[in-house]
């Protein structure tokens, strides 16, 4: 299931959210100081390619609180605004709650990528 979810997802907003983290990536490269967070960002636009069956797990300290303080000041929460702006839009329509949730999902990513860790979610049998 979360095969096709992730190939409608990326035709119906996954490449726009994934282009997002890209091209923020690569704004934050342009700097020298900038490039740990760039390259946190093209990490991050993996999972926004393709998010479904993956969990975030929030994990951080100090300096990760710091990074993601300027983080948010300096660009996370205009990508924020706009996976929660998309997600309100999906979730407008039932057959597009579950694109909404995930949109949710990498908007609060968004919030705070740093410190967060992507790990595929345990299937159950």
């Amino acid at each position: 299931m979360k095969s096709i979810g992730n190939i409608l997802w990326f035709f119906f907003g996954g490449f726009l959210s994934g282009a997002a983290w890209c091209i923020t990536g690569a704004l934050w490269c342009v700097t020298i100081i900038g490039i740990p967070i760039g390259v946190q960002c093209f990490k991050l636009s993996a999972m926004s390619f393709f998010p479904f069956g993956k969990q975030i797990i929030y994990r951080g300290g100090v300096m990760s609180t710091l990074v993601n303080f300027i983080w948010f000041l300096c660009g996370g929460i205009l990508l924020a605004l706009l996976h929660f702006i998309i997600g309100l839009l999906w979730c407008a329509t039932i057959i597009g709650i579950p694109f909404g949730l995930q949109f949710f999902k990498l908007g609060k990513l968004a919030l705070a990528p740093f410190g967060a860790e992507i790990v595929p979610i345990a299937e159950t049998k």
